[in-house]
């Protein structure tokens, strides 16, 4: 691995910096942690001393926006996001957005920093800005329908209790962690736990930003990307990577057909079991297991409602819709009584602005209006499920 040139700071480690010549262009890819001072220092002081004609980021358009926009949050549009059923996106955008934020805590360096200040340095010296990294709802997409059904469960769980693991994080560990040898070790184990997630995550945006600086059209180019990325950018950076291959990894996947069939074959069944009982058991039966279909769906949904300290109105609307919803694949009960709730006791900015801090600790998940919508639309679905289930020790009795 080539040293960084002697004008840069005598302290970088060697593993930060990689002078990269393909071609015409040199590139000098920067391995970074996004909660590390020392990796600002580091990224602002290389863009100083190479002064590249382009500056590469590890970042998409949206997360870009997202960085440069104060009024970001101020623009959510909370109810298109519940009628697009994007809520689970929202939530998984919050749970990892809240684990660096917290990190961050610890560093006093707010997660992506070095991306903003590599960006800012860019802009200052009127250089060119590439976002490299492929779009994040493609890749948490693709990591989800990628990702076998049984594996989902272990990825949302872990997604969660990385938003309340308390341990800290110092420089001296951030710099540990940028090592080579470290990297590949904790990549090796994330492949052998969840490999289909490894893939996505990391595999397949290392094929992507090695494709994409591969193709910048410049003479000397300043990548910083996460240190996690820069093992697998350097293995194919100098691979002839297709174009149908980068389409491949572009793309969201389908819902499987099998996956479509099992979604709908539960409400076809007990659709099934009440017409056999239409025809073969007596009306008691039928009438019992009717009021046992709405009771059981209706009151476990507003149980998970009211848990979730949702308003009044959410709780009725939680009993009314969860016996239809039930039915219906395609609409949860977590969707009807999130749109309620947005609607009668919406989020307002400032629960917006502090969702990030509030979500670490229990408590904030009540107290911050949009967190306490997220969480109607959690227990409230979980509710509907258990009423279901639930339900069917009276439906069996139409057989």
């Amino acid at each position: 691995m080539n040293q960084a040139t002697s004008d840069l700071p005598v302290d970088l480690t060697e593993g930060d910096i990689t002078r990269i010549q393909l071609g015409e262009t040199e590139i000098l890819l920067v391995g970074t942690a996004h909660i590390s001072q020392e990796s600002v220092d580091i990224v602002v002081s290389t863009i100083a001393a190479e002064k590249p004609d382009v500056v590469a980021v590890e970042l998409d358009q949206e997360r870009f926006d997202s960085m440069r926009s104060e009024q970001n949050w101020e623009d959510l549009d909370l109810l298109q996001i519940i009628k697009n059923k994007q809520l689970t996106f929202l939530l998984a955008r919050l749970a990892l957005g809240s684990f660096q934020k917290r990190m961050g805590g610890h560093t006093g360096v707010k997660p992506g920093a070095e991306m903003a200040a590599a960006i800012d340095a860019a802009e200052a010296d009127q250089m060119g800005v590439e976002l490299i990294d492929r779009n994040i709802r493609t890749t948490l997409l693709r990591a989800w329908r990628t990702t076998a059904w049984w594996k989902r469960a272990e990825l949302v769980m872990a997604l969660m209790l990385g938003v309340f693991q308390k341990g800290e994080v110092n420089e001296e560990e951030l710099s540990d962690l940028r090592e080579m040898e470290n990297i590949s070790t904790i990549l090796d184990q994330l492949g052998e736990e969840m490999p289909d997630v490894k893939k996505v995550l990391v595999d397949e945006r290392d094929t992507y930003m090695a494709y994409k600086l591969a193709n910048i059209d410049a003479k000397k180019v300043v990548a910083v990307v996460g240190a996690a990325h820069k093992p697998g950018i350097l293995r194919q950076i100098r691979e002839q990577i297709s174009d149908e291959h980068m389409t491949t990894i572009d793309t969201v996947p389908p819902k499987g057909s099998w996956g479509k069939a099992l979604t709908w074959l539960f409400p076809v069944l007990v659709v099934g079991l009440f017409v056999w009982g239409f025809f073969n058991a007596d009306a008691t039966q039928l009438k019992n297991a009717a009021l046992a279909w709405i009771l059981a769906n209706g009151i476990f949904a507003a149980l998970g409602t009211a848990i979730a300290l949702a308003h009044p109105l959410t709780i009725i609307a939680a009993f009314i819709a969860a016996p239809i919803t039930s039915l219906h694949p395609g609409i949860g009960a977590g969707m009807v009584t999130a749109l309620v709730q947005t609607l009668v006791a919406g989020p307002k900015v400032g629960d917006f602005q502090t969702i990030g801090d509030d979500i670490s600790s229990w408590k904030g998940w009540w107290t911050n209006r949009l967190g306490r919508v997220l969480l109607v639309f959690i227990f409230s679905g979980m509710g509907s499920s258990l009423g279901t289930f639930v339900a069917l020790g009276w439906l069996k009795n139409l057989i």
